[in-house]
C-alpha cells in the first residue's frame, strides 16, 4: 500500500486488461471515451482509492472537474502512480480544495480586459481570442479553472462574429492568438472558417494557436488538419509539453506533422511541483522538444488560481532550472522563464542576473561557468536623435503601426518630457498635494 498526500492509503490492485485501447487513432473515439469519473480511473489503472480520499476527491470535482483521455491516461505509470508526472496533472487531488488567501479565480484578470465576449485585450497590438471552453483534458494546473468544462458555455456564432467584429474595427491589432478550452475542439470546417475570416483582415499580420492536443491527444493532429492549416499563413502553434513522459512516439508523428505543414512550433511549459520542478527534468523536456523541431518558447511560473497552491513552486526554482540550461544546452532551446502578473500585468520576464556592475565604459559579466568578463563599451558612439516621425523618417522600410507610446518605453523618448511614472495613489505625492 501507499500513502497519499492526504496521508489516507492508496491500495494497488492486481493489473487486468483494459477494456479500452489507448492507443486508438480516431480522435473522436478518444473524446467519446474519455474518463471522466473516480470509478473510471480505478478500473483504467487498477487502482483504489480508499472511502476517505474518494470523499474529499469527489468534492473537488464537484467544483473542477475530470476529463482525460484513454490515450493520455495510459501514459502512467501504475508501478508508482502518485509520483507519476501524468497522474499529477489529469487526475484529481483534494489538495485543489485549499483556497489560499491571495488565490483568485481569475488572477490574470482576462475577464475584466474582455472589451467583448470572448476577446481578452491586454497588449496594445494583440488579442486573446477564445473560441472553445473545453479540451480533450482538464489539465489540474489550468489557469482557467474557472471556467474550462463550462459546456453550457460554449461560445454561439452571434459571440464569435462579434469578437470577429472587435478585431475588424481594432486596427491596432496585428496579433490573434486563438485559445480556449482548446481551438482544435472545434471541427475542421469551423476552425477553417473562423481562420479564414481573419485572413481577410487586413490589419492582422500572424495569428497563433494554443493548443495542448499534441501532448493529450496526439490523434487529433491529422493529415486533414494539418492540410487545412497549412492554408492560413502566417499561422503559429504553440503547444504545452510539461515533461519529457509526454513525448511519445504518437505525439512526435503530431509534432512531425505539424512541421512538415509549414507551422512554426513553440512550447509552453507551467511549472509544476512534483512535475517538472528539476532542472535534469527541464533539460530533457526542451532537448527533445527542440529535437522535434518544437522551440521552448516560456516557462510559466504558475498562476495564483484558485485550487494550483500544491503546484506552485518559489521563483527561486524556476531561475536555478534557467541557469542550468543557459550555457548548458543550445541557446535556442533555453525557454523565456515568466511570470504572468496578476490583475492583468502581463507576463513579466524573471531571469538570473548576470551584469555584475556597469559604468559609463565597461560592463562587468559573469558566463555560465561563474567566469567574469568585461565588455567595452564604444568610445564614440554617435547617437542619433530620434523625434519619432517614422512616416519621413530616411531608415529604409513602411513607419509601423501609429500607436502611443507607453510605460518605460515611453520614457525613453526623446521626444517624451515625462521624466517619472508615478502610481495613482501615491502616498507621498498625495502628500504633496495636501500641503500645497
Amino acid at each position: 500500500m501507499q500513502k497519499s498526500d492526504t496521508g489516507v492509503e492508496a491500495v494497488k490492485v492486481s493489473p487486468k486488461s483494459r477494456r479500452i485501447d489507448p492507443l486508438t487513432d480516431d480522435w473522436h473515439w478518444q473524446l467519446k471515451n474519455s474518463i471522466k469519473t473516480l470509478e473510471g480511473v480505478e478500473e483504467f489503472l487498477d487502482i483504489r482509492f480508499e472511502p476517505a480520499e474518494r470523499a474529499l476527491l469527489e468534492q473537488t470535482l464537484e467544483k473542477f472537474p475530470l476529463s482525460v483521455t484513454p490515450y493520455y491516461l495510459s501514459l502512467v505509470d501504475t508501478e508508482d502512480f502518485r509520483n507519476d508526472p501524468v497522474f499529477k496533472q489529469a487526475v484529481p487531488c483534494a489538495d485543489e480544495l485549499i483556497v489560499q488567501e491571495h488565490d483568485m479565480a481569475d488572477p490574470l484578470a482576462e475577464d475584466t480586459d474582455s472589451p467583448v465576449p470572448m476577446i481578452t485585450h491586454r497588449y496594445p497590438d494583440r488579442v486573446l481570442f477564445r473560441i472553445s471552453n473545453t479540451c480533450s483534458m482538464y489539465c489540474r494546473h489550468c489557469t482557467r479553472k474557472r471556467t474550462v468544462g463550462d459546456t453550457d458555455g460554449a461560445p454561439l456564432s452571434c459571440d464569435i462574429e462579434a469578437a470577429l467584429d472587435y478585431i475588424r474595427s481594432t486596427e491596432g491589432v496585428r496579433d490573434v492568438l486563438l485559445s480556449g478550452g482548446d481551438p482544435l475542439m472545434l471541427s475542421d470546417s469551423r476552425l477553417d472558417q473562423i481562420l479564414t475570416a481573419l485572413d481577410e483582415i487586413e490589419h492582422v499580420e500572424v495569428v497563433r494557436l494554443g493548443t495542448r492536443m499534441p501532448a493529450v491527444l496526439p490523434q487529433r493532429i491529422t493529415e486533414d488538419l494539418c492540410q487545412m492549416l497549412s492554408t492560413h499563413q502566417p499561422l503559429w502553434l504553440n503547444t504545452h509539453f510539461n515533461h519529457p513522459n509526454e513525448i511519445t512516439p504518437a505525439s512526435k508523428a503530431a509534432l512531425r506533422r505539424l512541421a512538415d505543414a509549414g507551422l512554426p512550433l513553440g512550447n509552453q511549459s507551467v511549472l509544476l511541483a512534483g512535475v517538472n520542478d528539476c532542472p535534469r527534468i527541464m533539460r530533457r523536456l526542451v532537448e527533445r522538444l527542440v529535437a522535434n523541431r518544437v522551440r521552448p518558447y516560456y516557462l510559466y511560473q504558475c498562476d495564483l488560481s484558485e485550487g494550483l497552491s500544491h503546484f506552485r513552486t518559489p521563483v527561486s526554482k524556476g531561475i536555478e532550472i534557467i541557469e542550468n540550461l543557459i550555457g548548458h544546452t543550445s541557446g535556442f532551446a533555453v525557454p523565456r522563464y515568466v511570470i504572468d502578473a496578476p490583475h492583468g500585468g502581463g507576463k513579466i520576464p524573471v531571469m538570473p542576473n548576470c551584469i555584475v556592475s556597469w559604468s559609463p565604459d565597461r560592463v562587468v559579466l559573469r558566463n555560465y561557468e561563474g567566469v567574469i568578463c568585461t565588455y567595452r563599451e564604444p568610445v564614440d558612439y554617435d547617437r542619433a536623435q530620434c523625434d519619432h516621425e517614422c512616416a519621413t523618417c530616411e531608415l529604409t522600410g513602411p513607419p509601423p503601426s501609429k500607436r502611443t507610446i507607453r510605460g518605460v518605453a515611453g520614457l525613453m523618448r526623446d521626444d517624451n518630457d515625462t521624466e517619472a511614472l508615478v502610481p495613482e495613489d501615491n502616498e507621498r505625492h498625495n502628500r504633496r498635494e495636501d500641503e500645497a
